[in-house]
């Protein structure tokens, strides 16, 4: 398999769902694939998948497959053979070097210790789920490292007053705001172990593949701000942004991989759409399909698709790319 991103096949708008293989699918994750899938449809436009396997020692061997099956068992399939970023590493680093060589981006040798002391000397306190804001101890112009010392890691820099304070319009969360420097401070885009961070490898398969429209869960929506103030520093495009309900396990957390979440039980796919289209304000009683015995899963999607269209494009919620942020 190449690294290289397929062609596309259709004009318009161009969605993505791009899951981690770190497991099978759940139900948190069906409701983000299918809400891509109908966005793009009701779009009349292409949907792809792109294999976000970045960060390898998390991935399971085999997910990424059992994924794919998982999919099509839906009946959602791609318009175009699936990408792996784990294939696409010349492609960051051609990124990584374009930020450094307009000064945007330095090597920082910074430990999580380092920059958790720098806060307690500093007495800041961790929210609860909260980032360690990096205090820009390597910043330049801060000393260089010692001769021979290789960055553990490389950061964006980001900007400070109202430069850094980042809008942007969600479909469905309305306007959105983050001010980088004290949210998050300068963020790393390729990891100390030498791995491509999560936000620089989306940034640049985003672009590549022409991504129009990116549907995904309210839980990566604080990214969002991060992902613009890199499109702006690599001139990309910026999409439309649509940040779906997440599902919560028992206690109340979002379901994931992580904290136990059951794989998907797909012996009856219509039913696992259903409860993912429930979650998405597409139940039979808010407009969208229900349901019948014998019911072919084309028509279900077709159903849905149109209830889909009827909410958020023919609504005008935000549809056109980068009508947001500025």
């Amino acid at each position: 398999m190449s690294g290289a991103i397929p062609a596309r096949r259709h004009p318009g708008c161009i969605g993505r769902f791009a899951p981690s293989p770190t497991g099978p699918l759940h139900a948190g994750s069906l409701v983000a694939a299918l809400a891509s899938w109908l966005d793009a449809r009701a779009h009349g436009g292409t949907w792809l998948v792109r294999i976000e396997d970045v960060d390898l020692p998390r991935c399971v061997p085999g997910a990424d497959q059992l994924i794919l099956q998982q999919l099509a068992a839906c009946g959602l399939h791609p318009d175009a053979p699936p990408v792996w970023q784990s294939q696409r590493g010349a492609h960051y680093a051609q990124a990584l070097e374009r930020l450094v060589g307009r000064g945007l981006a330095y090597g920082c040798a910074c430990t999580r210790a380092d920059i958790a002391r720098a806060h307690a000397a500093a007495g800041h306190v961790k929210p609860r789920h909260g980032e360690l804001v990096y205090p820009g101890t390597c910043r330049p112009p801060s000393a260089p490292p010692p001769a021979g010392t290789a960055p553990r890691a490389w950061r964006l820099q980001v900007p400070t007053g109202e430069a850094g304070l980042i809008h942007w319009h969600d479909r469905r969360l309305g306007p959105q705001s983050q001010q980088l420097d004290t949210a998050v401070g300068d963020f790393v885009i390729k990891r100390a172990d030498g791995l491509w961070a999560y936000q620089l490898a989306v940034v640049v398969d985003d672009a590549e593949q022409g991504i129009t429209h990116v549907v995904r869960g309210e839980d990566l929506a604080d990214n969002t701000p991060r992902q613009i103030w890199l499109q702006r520093c690599l001139g990309l495009p910026t999409p439309a942004y649509l940040h779906t309900p997440l599902v919560c396990g028992p206690n109340g957390e979002k379901l994931s991989k992580q904290n136990g979440a059951t794989p998907l039980d797909l012996s009856d796919p219509l039913r696992a759409l259903q409860d993912a289209a429930t979650v998405l304000g597409l139940a039979p009683e808010q407009g969208g399909p229900a349901v019948t015995p014998e019911m072919p899963l084309g028509d279900w999607l077709a159903q849905a698709t149109s209830a889909w269209r009827a909410r958020w494009v023919g609504s005008g919620q935000g549809s056109s790319p980068g009508s947001g942020p500025r």
